[in-house]
């Protein structure tokens, strides 16, 4: 039995099937560890829900911030973006329902203990302990599994507060937990992120550390596994921080992380479009 961690699909259907060939994936046998966006920029978002959820009983997943803005748009919390206009496809299924409803019912932050690790869309945030952020992790996806969860999507969008604090409350404090687990990438000192840059680790706006370089970060011996950041192309230098998005659907690469050997597969998506 082999356990595989794989960054974001991005509705890259055909690139997401190869890799599984490519590991000789074997449901029943092998597991699968999903770092969220399962849908969103690529070709076949409905087909890419269809293979997962068909999976289901032999993978674990987060939610990344396209699969919550999928489930808003579902709700009528937000409307569609001309750039995600595939997402239709899966609005108008016939077993879309079914899809969304799974979807909705998986969480911010998974735990992995037979391998010390955890994983999250964006990662950890760099003053949280890990208990910490399971509680937080928790708040969020009590609302998000509830029937009151078109509230948390009608106050999801937005970049403020942009730092924790513990006298947060209602729908800020959701926001701003969301945005930890799904958006995060750059992080100032004191705990503030900046949600607009979206490029390399080396080069952070003024004032700000890629989270996982943040001077004060909490460190423990579990591993983080995440996804979320394409620019990184899957490449973090720090033992025990493992980057999984490579950027499939940008015509780069998707990454399976092997966790009982540390040993990583990449499928060319630009040959699987």
């Amino acid at each position: 039995m082999s356990t595989y961690a794989i960054g974001d699909l991005q509705g890259c259907l055909g690139a997401f099937e190869r890799l599984l060939e490519q590991i000789n994936f074997k449901a029943g046998a092998d597991r699968l560890l999903l770092a969220g966006d399962l849908v969103a920029r690529g070709p076949d978002s409905l087909g890419t829900l269809r293979k997962v959820y068909g999976l289901r009983d032999h993978l674990r997943c987060v939610l990344g911030n396209h699969d919550l803005h999928l489930l808003a748009v579902a709700h009528g919390a937000a409307p569609l973006k001309k750039k995600d206009r595939d997402l239709q496809a899966i609005l108008d299924a016939p077993d879309g329902d079914e899809l969304l409803g799974w979807l909705r019912q998986q969480p911010l932050m998974i735990d992995i203990p037979e391998f010390d690790a955890v994983m999250t869309h964006a990662g950890i945030p760099p003053l949280w302990t890990l208990d910490q952020a399971r509680s937080r992790a928790r708040e969020v996806e009590a609302v998000l599994h509830s029937d009151q969860c078109k509230d948390l999507f009608n106050n999801m969008y937005g970049n403020e507060p942009a730092g924790w604090s513990d006298a947060l409350h209602g729908a800020d404090r959701l926001r701003v937990i969301t945005n930890h687990f799904t958006r995060m990438r750059f992080i100032n000192e004191a705990g503030e992120l900046e949600l607009q840059t979206k490029g390399e680790a080396a080069a952070p706006p003024p004032g700000y550390f890629p989270w996982f370089d943040h001077p004060k970060r909490v460190h423990y011996s579990t591993r983080i596994l995440f996804g979320h950041w394409a620019a990184l192309a899957g490449d973090v230098a720090i033992d025990g921080i493992e980057a999984l998005d490579s950027g499939c659907v940008w015509d780069g690469f998707l990454t399976a992380f092997r966790l009982e050997d540390q040993q990583r597969f990449q499928c060319d998506c630009r040959k699987h479009k």
